[in-house]
């Protein structure tokens, strides 16, 4: 899923590596967001940086290795799921953070999104990143199932965080219409009462 992505000062200080790293990605962001990864270049990169094109070259290789760094760079921030006491509530706070991911102008969660289909590379990055992100959620169905909202162990918790989510990609992104206010919520509201019906339940073999 989207959460906040990655700044500067999200970052722990380093040495002149990591100041490097931080101006390189810096740039790769600023020049995704002014040009789109179409037209992301090493160069381009260096120059915002203020850092030689060599030393580009050399730690990141090519476009798609600035790219999948800034994916790497955006699941090494200290996020945490939502923890408001219900399930409901929980989606619905994570929705609202994914919209406003979305609707910030220029949307590097979006940009970021376009830039995995340029690159074999930044495409499995964006795996990774995905894959961590939906396992890292998995403890709001956990907590669900501790509270008696959801049948214990009974639950694909998986199916159901993509279920609340889907629509606001959906909405925002393939059919770029306006925001919605309403949307995270409903969406999670829809998304708790499948599962409370069995719509994301789990087979025996599967749970054993």
């Amino acid at each position: 899923m989207t959460e906040p992505l990655e700044t500067t000062s999200d970052r722990r200080p380093g040495g002149r590596t990591a100041r490097v790293r931080a101006q390189v990605l810096d740039a790769v962001r600023a020049e995704l967001a002014e040009r789109g990864p179409g037209g992301l270049t090493m160069e381009g990169v260096a120059t915002r940086a203020g850092v030689h094109r060599a030393t580009v070259y050399r730690r990141w290789r090519d476009v798609g290795g600035l790219l999948a760094d800034v994916i790497e760079a955006a699941g090494e921030i200290d996020w945490q799921p939502p923890d408001t006491g219900s399930l409901h509530d929980d989606l619905t706070a994570l929705n609202q953070e994914i919209q406003e991911s979305l609707l910030v102008q220029p949307s590097l969660a979006i940009a970021l999104m376009g830039a995995s289909f340029h690159s074999d590379q930044a495409a499995r990055a964006q795996t990774r990143l995905w894959t961590n992100r939906y396992a890292q959620c998995e403890i709001l169905v956990e907590r669900a199932a501790e509270r008696g909202e959801l049948p214990a162990g009974h639950t694909d918790a998986r199916s159901l965080l993509i279920a609340a989510t889907a629509p606001l990609y959906h909405q925002l992104v393939l059919l770029r219409a306006g925001p919605d206010p309403q949307l995270p919520r409903r969406a999670a509201k829809a998304a708790v009462l499948a599962a409370a019906a069995g719509a994301f339940s789990v087979r025996r073999e599967e749970s054993a």
